[in-house]
């Protein structure tokens, strides 16, 4: 039987991308993306996982929220959360995601630094469908994810004889 991707085949290269290339293709999946699932601790310990629209801005991913909402008063108590964003998949070959670990932080509206991050977010189409005003922003507080490790997985990446998955470190080692 006829194989559609050889290169999906045993043996799996281990090669790793150089850090530009890999930061290219995490900023294409951030990019062309606007949901992501966000895992914050709860009280007790426990992972709560909340899908929600983002936009991103760099490595950053940002999300308008709402300061009595259960993941920000999660953050507030502990800013560690975790990222899963995934492009859609139609087959191994397909397989593109990123996860990201590191930690969260809320900017009320008028911050110094709350314009650079309202720039990049698209509120325009939450406020048509609320009918709301598209004229001036939202007053919403705005959560930045700054992440430390990112996973990256892409199945493609096979094919030129890298690994799948990839890591990104904030900090290179030396």
């Amino acid at each position: 039987m006829p194989i559609t991707n050889p290169w999906l085949a045993d043996p799996i290269p281990t090669a790793v991308l150089p850090r530009e290339a890999l930061e290219e293709r995490i900023l294409n999946l951030l990019s062309t993306q606007n949901m992501a699932v966000v895992a914050t601790v709860a009280a007790d310990g426990a992972p709560i996982a909340t899908p929600l629209r983002y936009t991103s801005l760099g490595l950053e991913i940002v999300y308008m929220s709402w300061n009595a909402s259960l993941k920000s008063r999660n953050l507030r108590r502990d800013p560690r959360v975790s990222v899963g964003i995934a492009a859609p998949n139609v087959g191994l070959a397909s397989g593109r995601s990123v996860q990201l670990f590191g930690t969260a932080r809320t900017i009320e509206r008028d911050d110094p630094e709350a314009d650079d991050y309202w720039a990049a977010v698209r509120w325009q189409s939450e406020a048509a469908e609320r009918g709301g005003s598209l004229d001036e922003a939202p007053t919403h507080p705005l959560t930045i994810i700054t992440p430390q490790r990112i996973l990256y997985t892409e199945q493609w990446l096979r094919r030129a004889g890298y690994a799948a998955k990839q890591t990104w470190l904030a900090a290179p080692p030396d």
